[in-house]
């Protein structure tokens, strides 16, 4: 009987719990369970981190019930990866246990004016001032800011690190310490990919970094040690896995890239999810971009492997404007407050809002459906676009997955406005499955096989362009034309107090 392993996906909407056969590849059984949402104001989104392990739980338990039902026996299973959504910031108490405030999501905004009074103290007012050491530009996006936000702003925090309680982590630092043990032993890791999200982390030395904690502010012993992608971090504290190692850890996108098994220089994903995210591996030195993109470091497969970079292109929404659509516009009673939440790469343009453009009489609900996978489709082509000049290498092929690529409508109109072939996998899978691939081959359990040799071949799909590059051009460009009319709205707000009510930018 084959080994199993498995992996435990913390998305923005849903968890996830996944177990796959480590010599094919296939999935065996699995579980999710939706995730909500809070929306305390315009612009702000935060997760309850004690529904985050409630959701983790659920999903634990009720796939190992689906396996009993399929007479497999769970000891099959002999490592547990986790993959996350990775910015997502969380402070807790180590002694107690609990979250001391609700973790602050990837693409919440409360941060832009601590995002403004941190670039403005640098000595050339730059976003990009730290980008020589981080990858990254200043942002809300990132960690540090929203960690700084709760520094400045939750007093629970604040007496917390006053009195060295407080721990910090992104989700998977959260999950991994509650897993092996919380208050009672747990392990407070996180793995070089999430580490290099949070504008904290030095991804040439592969390490925090002082100077740039001094910046931020941030006491340096609330960080979580940082370990490659693929060890043996601790073990699964209780239920049917206990005992179980947890020896795998990547953020959401580069677990994607590893699921994709692009381990060459060069290979590309691009994730279809809440937002969009496209990936192309660099190899083992970083490319700096010189057109809005950002570096990360894609993965380090074991403690004495060299780390991989990427160059990265991030589109906000994606997902998120589907659901707009179906919640809003079709009349449905509840709202997605996260649609059109400014502009990432290349433009990093926070103040950017949703529009739609180019109406007439004719107009109906059908056009502004195929409007939002067109914009979808048109943000990744300009990301594509930056990559192709960083890299002096055009893109011959790009690897898509993510839940919108089950939309053949979508796949083919990424294919025509990239004038690419598009390929999806058979099994979609593929941002849990590098999860479990990163945790199965960790030294001590060694049951899964990375060496291009023996990887499983994939059976794929293939969108070919079907269209002609002069037409995809005068599409694109009037899309890029858009874009500028969108730019530098204000959030803006209105207080009342008792000398009346009055406007006040967030």
């Amino acid at each position: 009987m084959d080994p199993l392993a498995a992996a435990i996906d913390q998305g923005t909407s849903s968890t996830r719990f996944l177990v796959f056969n480590t010599k094919t590849a296939q999935l065996i059984s699995h579980h999710q369970v939706e995730l909500k949402q809070h929306f305390p104001k315009e612009g702000w989104v935060e997760a309850d981190p004690r529904e985050i392990m409630d959701t983790v739980y659920e999903c634990l338990e009720k796939t190992c019930q689906k396996l009993a039902q399929l007479s497999v026996d769970v000891s099959r299973i002999k490592a547990v990866g986790v993959t996350n959504q990775r910015e997502t910031t969380l402070v807790w108490d180590k002694e107690t246990g609990e979250p001391l405030y609700n973790a602050i999501v990837w693409l919440d905004l409360r941060t832009q004016s601590t995002v403004e009074r941190l670039i403005s103290k640098t000595p050339s007012r730059s976003k990009n001032h730290l980008k020589h050491k981080t990858g990254l530009p200043i942002s809300t996006y990132f960690s540090a800011v929203k960690l700084r936000w709760l520094l400045d702003n939750v007093e629970a925090v604040r007496q917390a690190v006053l009195s060295k309680r407080a721990v910090f982590g992104t989700v998977d630092s959260w999950i991994i310490w509650s897993l092996t043990g919380g208050r009672d032993g747990g392990v407070h890791v996180t793995d070089v990919s999430n580490a290099s999200r949070t504008l904290l982390f030095d991804i040439h030395t592969l390490d925090w970094d002082p100077e740039l904690c001094s910046f931020f502010d941030v006491p340096m012993e609330i960080l979580p040690a940082v370990r490659s992608s693929s060890e043996i971090y601790g073990r699964m504290g209780s239920g049917l896995l206990a005992g179980v190692p947890i020896s795998g850890c990547l953020g959401d996108q580069s677990a994607a890239l590893v699921g994709q098994m692009c381990f060459e220089e060069g290979q590309a994903k691009n994730t279809y999810g809440t937002g969009c995210f496209l990936l192309r591996n660099t190899g083992t030195k970083p490319v700096m971009s010189e057109h809005g993109l950002i570096t990360t470091v894609a993965y380090k497969l074991g403690r004495d492997r060299p780390a991989c970079y990427a160059l990265e292109g991030s589109v906000a929404i994606a997902g998120a404007v589907v659901r707009w659509l179906r919640d809003n516009m079709c009349i449905v009673q509840s709202s997605s407050e996260i649609a059109f939440s400014g502009l990432y790469a290349p433009y990093w343009e926070p103040s950017a809002r949703g529009i739609i453009c180019g109406l007439t009489q004719f107009t109906n609900r059908s056009h502004l459906a195929f409007a939002a996978l067109e914009a979808v489709c048109f943000q990744t082509r300009e990301i594509l676009d930056a990559m192709n000049q960083d890299c002096c290498v055009p893109l011959p092929v790009l690897g898509v997955d993510g839940g919108m690529t089950g939309n053949r409508l979508l796949m083919q109109l990424q294919a025509d406005i990239l004038c690419i072939p598009v390929v999806r996998p058979s099994m979609s899978e593929t941002t849990a499955l590098g999860a479990a691939m990163a945790a199965g081959a960790a030294e001590g359990v060694e049951v899964w096989n990375l060496n291009p040799d023996q990887l499983p071949e994939v059976t794929a799909e293939r969108y070919q362009p079907q269209i002609n590059t002069q037409e995809s051009e005068l599409r694109f460009a009037r899309w890029k034309k858009a874009v500028q009319k969108s730019m530098n709205w204000e959030t803006s707000e209105t207080s009342c107090t008792s000398n009346g009510c009055q406007l006040g930018s967030d």
